[in-house]
This record gives C-alpha cells, structure tokens and sequence, in this order.
C-alpha cells in the first residue's frame, strides 16, 4: 500500500471516529428528550405512592418538607445521572427505608426525576 492511500485510510477511520465521537455527543446533550412518556408518568405514580411522605416530589412543593431533599433538587444536582440514580435505588441508607425496587420501577423512577430538570 502506498503512502497516499494510507494516508487517506488513516483520514478516513479519523473522520469516521469523529462523526462517532459527536453522534454520541448530541445523543447525550439531548438528554431530558430522550426520556419515555410513559416511564416518566409510571415514576411519577411511584414517587406519588412510595415518597411523598418523605420527599416534596411535586417541582411546586419545593419547601415543604425539611428533612428529605426534594426531588427538584435531586434533578438539580450536577451529578445527577441516570446511573448515579440507579446506584442510589440499590443502596440502603440510613434514613431511609429499606425499599426493594423492581429494576423497572427504578428506571421509572429515575426518568420521572431526570424529567424535572429546569423545571
């Protein structure tokens, strides 16, 4: 092979890489957008039934509870992921209750959580 072609392979696997790189970039800067409807009503039901007596879960009921963070200000929160949330749900905490939460039940929460960013 010769120099000029492997130098056009070698621009053309950068490029390729490249246009990879920031289709993965757009994809997470998306973010919120790319959360489901329908998961984020079922973590809202869940939050509703499950946290409320903890956690203000609604974004207008922020400062009503003193001892739990809302979950607008969990949204907030710059480390706030969708995985960092998971790990959360599978951790037990000390004042907390011990809830054991279907993997389901934990994507849903999570979505219904990330959904109230900006809000």
């Amino acid at each position: 092979m010769s120099r000029s072609v492997r130098i056009y392979v070698g621009l053309a696997v950068l490029i390729a890489l490249s246009v990879l790189f920031l289709l993965g970039v757009v994809h997470t800067a998306a973010g919120a957008s790319g959360l489901s409807p329908r998961k984020v009503a079922e973590g809202h039901r869940l939050a509703q039934a499950w946290c409320q007596s903890c956690h203000a879960v609604e974004p207008d009921m922020a400062g009503f509870f003193d001892l739990a963070p809302s979950f607008q200000a969990v949204a907030d929160r710059k480390g706030t992921t969708a995985l960092s949330l998971k790990v959360f749900w599978r951790t037990s905490h000390h004042d907390m209750p011990n809830l054991v939460i279907a993997p389901d039940q934990a994507d849903a929460l999570s979505e219904y959580i990330l959904s109230l960013r900006g809000n």
